[in-house]
């Protein structure tokens, strides 16, 4: 079974971007969001995917995850069958000075505009991490800043 393993920060500034390395445009829509498991539709530049994420461990920190590349034609069938809103982001990626990771962040627009988060994948829970000077505070497990959440509660309606 395939486990994801990350931790989520909010982000400080702009300079992540002179730092990235790639840049894509994301756009998903859920078809299912029930809490523990949500079924996510992605088109990724000229990429689609379908995912499968399992209940977040008690930390939030890991949770299982399927994922295959689907046709981009069936992704926008498939993004008509989705729960209304839809996450629309560019991701950067953002190596570590030590080179051991990528960070992914995620700039948000839309109904999400303003709300900049970043993510680093880990091997284990206990995996020690680089964090640039762009990482602010950590937002692991808080579910406000899940996609699925982001879809059904925008960042415009509750922001800090």
């Amino acid at each position: 079974m395939a486990q994801e393993i990350e931790r989520k920060f909010l982000v400080t500034g702009q300079d992540f971007k002179q730092q990235a390395y790639a840049c894509s445009h994301i756009q998903q829509g859920y078809i299912g969001t029930r809490p523990g498991r949500t079924v996510r539709i992605r088109i990724r530049d000229e990429k689609a995917y379908l995912t499968i994420k399992g209940p977040a461990g008690e930390a939030g920190l890991s949770r299982y995850e399927f994922e295959t590349e689907i046709p981009v034609r069936d992704a926008l069938d498939l993004l008509q069958l989705c729960e209304p809103g839809l996450i629309d982001k560019h991701r950067y990626l953002v190596k570590t000075a030590d080179g051991r990771h990528t960070w992914e962040v995620d700039e948000f627009h839309g109904d999400n505009d303003g709300l900049v988060i970043a993510e680093v994948e880990l091997g284990s829970e206990k995996e020690t991490f680089e964090r640039p000077h762009f990482i602010g505070k950590e937002v692991t497990g808080d579910r406000r800043y899940y996609n699925g959440h982001l879809r059904a509660n925008p960042y415009k309606f509750w922001r800090e």
